[in-house]
């Protein structure tokens, strides 16, 4: 008796962790560079 473990679960998990990644990358650099703006406007304005 032979079980076949079906692969597409893992690979869709794969995919769900990539994007999930990608999106909280993203989103970590655009508050990153929002806050390096905010930085330089202040120091601008001196």
């Amino acid at each position: 008796m032979t079980e076949v473990l079906d692969p597409w679960p893992f690979v869709w998990a794969a995919y769900v962790a990539g994007a999930g990644g990608t999106l909280a990358l993203l989103g970590w650099s655009w508050l990153a560079m929002r806050r390096a703006e905010k930085r330089r406007d202040e120091v601008r304005q001196r």
